[in-house]
């Protein structure tokens, strides 16, 4: 789970596949941040105090391979099976006219959840991510094999507590410009993976469900939200094409598109405060 206390305080809720933590901090317009694959909200440690003064910053853990309370039975963790979570979540917290904050699969996650569930949505905001036949990016699609045998995860999550694991372009070293903050990827995303079996089950059927098909078929929806929205793509992204930011942009009725320079994909790391000052409409 998250344990950045610069998130806030740490909250759980029921939702019908299962329990969800999250963390929560401010007080304003209500802003949900929704993360990638084998991360959690401790992604947005470092927005989510330029924002919280003015805003009410929701960082939720998704099951995502970061979480550390693992589903009940076994839920749909297809991408739309995952923004179905996310909508049930927005709607057990009685959560309305809510800004959308999504990064990597989490910005897949987010152009399904507008797409099937935008009841409770005022506005969208796509970090690099995801989209169309980019899913999962090439450099990480071993991870789906991986799936076969999910007990690998653990190994996994033991084996990254060595840094130059950590920089692997195969694991969280294409992510950032810079090395992430060993404590958060081994102590905060990994730790799941380590001592949960039901934690690796569900990045196991994530992954295993992974298709490009709704990834196509998040971007075409993207055209029925006609609401605010923001795609900032990151300047320096390896795994996702800058391209497809822009064609994401032109597919929302009212979509504009911004370079985040000195970013790769998690541009929550790598330019926090250019991202605040974007999500918060300067």
């Amino acid at each position: 789970m998250a344990i950045s206390e610069a998130l806030g305080e740490r909250r759980t809720v029921r939702v019908p596949a299962g329990t969800l933590e999250y963390r929560e901090r401010g007080e304003g317009p209500t802003l949900v941040f929704v993360h990638g694959a084998a991360v959690n909200g401790d992604l947005w440690r470092k927005v989510v105090p330029e924002l919280a003064p003015s805003h009410r910053c929701i960082a939720l853990d998704v099951p995502l391979g970061g979480h550390s309370i693992a589903l009940d039975g076994e839920p749909d963790l297809s991408l739309f099976g995952v923004a179905r979570i996310v909508a049930d979540f927005l709607e057990a917290l009685e959560l309305t006219d809510v800004t959308i904050v999504g990064n990597d699969t989490g910005g897949a996650v987010s152009q399904a959840l507008v797409g099937s569930h935008p009841e409770r949505i005022g506005r969208l905001v796509l970090t690099s991510c995801d989209a169309f036949e980019n899913f999962p990016p090439k450099a990480v699609a071993y991870l789906p094999w991986l799936a076969r045998v999910p007990s690998s995860f653990r190994l996994v999550g033991h084996a990254l507590k060595l840094r130059p694991l950590q920089r692997l372009p195969i694991t969280y070293g294409w992510a950032a410009r810079e090395p992430i903050d060993p404590h958060i990827v081994y102590r905060s995303y990994l730790a799941g993976l380590r001592d949960s079996a039901g934690v690796r089950r569900d990045f196991a059927r994530m992954l295993r469900a992974a298709d490009k098909r709704d990834t196509v078929r998040a971007a075409e929806l993207l055209k029925t939200f006609d609401k605010p929205a923001l795609v900032a793509w990151a300047a320096e992204d390896k795994f996702f094409p800058r391209e497809h930011g822009r064609r994401l942009a032109e597919l929302l009725p009212q979509g504009r598109f911004e370079l985040v320079e000195r970013s790769r994909t998690f541009i929550p790391e790598d330019n926090p405060k250019a991202l605040a000052l974007l999500i918060s409409g300067g």
